[in-house]
């Protein structure tokens, strides 16, 4: 028991960095007295004392503003931060270096008393004010993002944001030129936070996509009035040189003919 009360205190140095001492974390961390009440209320549960453990439940809810269900299975070293608002039912289990925020519900979707509630694996971190619901699993190293409501599984490793719930997948190279491109030619969303879907910036980018397409096409088309002996314009469109940003792919049945350095007026 003493060991995990010291496991309990030595996590909060590492995920709050307003931790200055033991002492004022013993004496002002809710989430702390949260987690210790509930291993008390936890060891009532198992040895058939369940009303007692409800009471004991109850006053942590009083004290902290946290609520965790006597039933519910939880690992070593989890820390609620600020911890307001936090509802973890009956069902709920909860691994090893496990994080929550306030306003975190672990919750149920039926009246079923049979196993109800989310699992979530080791290192899983919950957002602010995030519901996880029914009993789906969230597995080892996944992240919930603020406010999102998941209700489908979580791979491990797994990003989640959105209502409902959808994985975030990292940046393809696409995404990459795309955002280099339009960079280039005077447009970035700085207004959208990274990796999060924005449909303007998806339009834009769309549009950014086409340009470079016409871009393309424009000058393949040159070649061609060029090589027919037509005229072609000496006016040049300004360059976008980036080592970074390969040209999107052209239809491999166009025709490419050489053109010379400058465009001239042909006889």
């Amino acid at each position: 028991m003493l060991s995990r009360l010291k496991e309990d205190i030595q996590c909060v140095f590492g995920r709050d960095p307003a931790a200055r001492n033991t002492f004022e974390v013993l004496t002002t961390y809710p989430g702390l007295w949260a987690v210790i009440i509930h291993r008390l209320a936890h060891w009532l549960w198992l040895h058939q004392l369940k009303w007692i453990a409800r009471v004991i439940s109850a006053f942590a809810r009083w004290i902290t503003g946290i609520e965790i269900h006597p039933g519910a299975t939880i690992g070593r070293r989890f820390f609620i931060d600020h911890g307001m608002g936090v509802v973890i039912g009956e069902t709920a289990e909860v691994g090893d270096d496990c994080t929550l925020y306030h306003g975190v519900t672990l919750g149920g979707t039926s009246w079923d008393k049979g196993k109800r509630h989310p699992t979530l694996g080791n290192d899983v971190v919950v957002g602010a004010g995030a519901k996880v619901l029914g009993p789906i699993t969230v597995n080892d190293g996944a992240r919930i993002g603020s406010n999102a409501v998941v209700v489908k599984e979580v791979p491990a490793g797994a990003t989640v944001v959105g209502i409902p719930g959808h994985v975030v997948t990292p940046k393809s190279r696409k995404k990459q030129q795309q955002q280099e491109y339009a960079r280039k030619i005077g447009f970035d969303a700085y207004g959208a936070t990274r990796d999060l879907p924005d449909p303007v910036a998806n339009a834009v980018h769309a549009l950014v996509d086409h340009i470079q397409v016409l871009d393309k096409r424009v000058e393949q088309l040159t070649r061609v009035v060029h090589d027919m002996g037509g005229e072609v314009p000496s006016d040049e469109l300004p360059d976008i040189e980036s080592e970074d940003l390969d040209p999107l792919d052209i239809d491999e049945n166009t025709t490419e003919v050489p053109m010379p350095d400058k465009p001239r007026k042909l006889a």
